[in-house]
């Protein structure tokens, strides 16, 4: 995440639960461009550089060639191009050519890490034993449902490899144990930590919460403009349908990079103001546009939101009726908007979801049903919409060409009162989020001590 984010929502990442960022590509509000900040001359980094820099000799072109070889072991062309091509399949990606360079760079990133978290795991004497590789290499082709061969030749064919897949679960596994062995045992949370952040939790019982997800690009004055065209440039894509969080992997310069820029439940003053000012009037799947941080841009994603030790109404387990009419190709916008009226008035007087059957039947429509669907389940727009209606009336007609439906409510049990995170939920957490710091601090280190000769 960002500096300003990072200094300031530790608190909240051990009041909840984090949840994967999976926002949709809603556009933010008008008030989410925020002007860039005006770029400050004053040396805050220690390192006593003067705010005049002057280079010496001829500058070279800001740009390395896509191999390297670290601590003696390389990273080839063809490394990357096939971690590529796995990360833009798996992901659904087309990338447009002007970004395509950013992502060759970010995959060499993520293969030097990867190539330094492997050979100090083996430094550490830990062995991943090549059955444990292929165990891990077949329950991975059966989330796609093929056979570990089939996997291997769909790889192929999409110019990856399974040498490049395992060498991905390798590095997983590898820094994972490095972890065990090296970090998880040094932390420790004490229970008047825990019992504080229950405290603070109580106090604060009934504000706001957000979970949102950080995209953040580091830019200085002069790279200031460079920097924003290519936020633009990626909030198009997202906008289009893009994933947030391969996004956040293969961009974000945050720590929460590897997380899929996921920052947790946090209360807006916690964040910056430049990104706390948006948050409220943000609706849920919302991507803002380009906003100037200090140290660069942030691109947020407002995952959810819900208040603090108070029941969200979107909890709601709700049963509900679904008709459907699909329509012949060909059907005209107001050859569609005459039947969606049809169906609308059908659904608001066929008088409860006892008639269904027989609406659906005169209208020949699809019936479906569902007596468990969580409220938070459905799109933004229809969770409004059913949490206030009473049982038995419909939603308004909603699709497109091809097909037009209504949800009809036939029941709904609300949420219980929330107590709030347990103490051992807190403890987790709070562990959790000590292990991470560190494994974070473990890897910078190993990146100061490696060897990286670029060619």
């Amino acid at each position: 995440m960002s500096a300003g984010v990072a200094a300031q929502s530790g608190e909240s990442a051990a009041a909840s639960a984090p949840q994967a960022a999976t926002p949709a590509p809603t556009p933010p509000p008008a008030a989410a461009a925020q002007p860039a900040e005006a770029a400050t001359t004053e040396d805050t980094s220690g390192l006593n550089i003067p705010a005049d820099v002057t280079f010496i000799g001829n500058r070279e072109p800001d740009v390395r060639k896509a191999t390297a070889i670290v601590n003696g072991q390389v990273i080839t062309e063809t490394d990357i191009n096939q971690r590529l091509a796995l990360f833009l399949a798996s992901n659904r990606i087309q990338l447009p050519p002007d970004q395509v360079q950013a992502a060759r760079a970010q995959v060499l990133r993520n293969l030097i890490d990867e190539t330094i978290e492997i050979q100090a795991a083996a430094q550490d004497e830990i062995t991943i034993q090549q059955s444990e590789l292929d165990q891990y290499y077949e329950r991975f082709a059966q989330s796609f449902n093929k056979t570990p061969a089939e996997m291997s030749e769909y790889l192929r064919s999409i110019n990856s490899s399974e040498r490049s897949m395992k060498r991905q679960i390798l590095g997983e596994l590898a820094w994972q144990r490095l972890q065990q062995r090296r970090i998880n045992p040094f932390v420790d949370v004490g229970d008047d930590e825990v019992q504080a952040v229950l405290a603070r939790l109580q106090a604060s019982r009934g504000t706001t919460e957000y979970h949102v997800a950080e995209i953040f690009l580091t830019a200085t004055p002069e790279t200031s403009n460079e920097v924003e065209a290519n936020a633009n440039r990626i909030i198009q894509q997202l906008r289009a349908g893009a994933s947030f969080q391969a996004y956040a992997r293969q961009f974000s310069e945050a720590s929460t990079a590897a997380v899929g820029g996921d920052l947790g439940w946090v209360r807006a003053e916690q964040l910056p103001s430049e990104i706390s000012s948006i948050l409220p009037q943000m609706p849920l799947g919302a991507v803002t546009n380009p906003i100037a941080v200090p140290g660069g841009y942030s691109i947020i994603a407002l995952v959810d939101k819900r208040q603090i030790g108070v029941a969200d109404p979107r909890d709601a387990l709700l049963s509900l009726i679904q008709l459907s009419i699909t329509l012949p190709a060909g059907t005209s916008d107001a050859q569609t908007r005459e039947r969606a009226q049809a169906l609308a008035q059908a659904t608001q007087s066929m008088g409860g979801c006892g008639h269904a059957q027989a609406t659906a039947q005169a209208l020949g429509a699809e019936l479906v049903s569902n007596d468990q669907v969580q409220a938070r389940q459905l799109p933004p727009a229809l969770q409004d919409m059913l949490l206030n209606l009473s049982i038995g009336q419909a939603t308004q007609p909603f699709g497109g060409a091809e097909r037009i439906s209504v949800l009809v409510l036939c029941g709904r049990d609300d949420p219980p009162q929330s107590s709030g995170p347990s103490f051992d939920q807190i403890y987790q957490q709070l562990n959790e989020q000590r292990i991470n710091n560190r494994a974070q601090r473990y890897l910078r280190d190993l990146r100061r001590d490696a060897v990286i000769d670029y060619r």
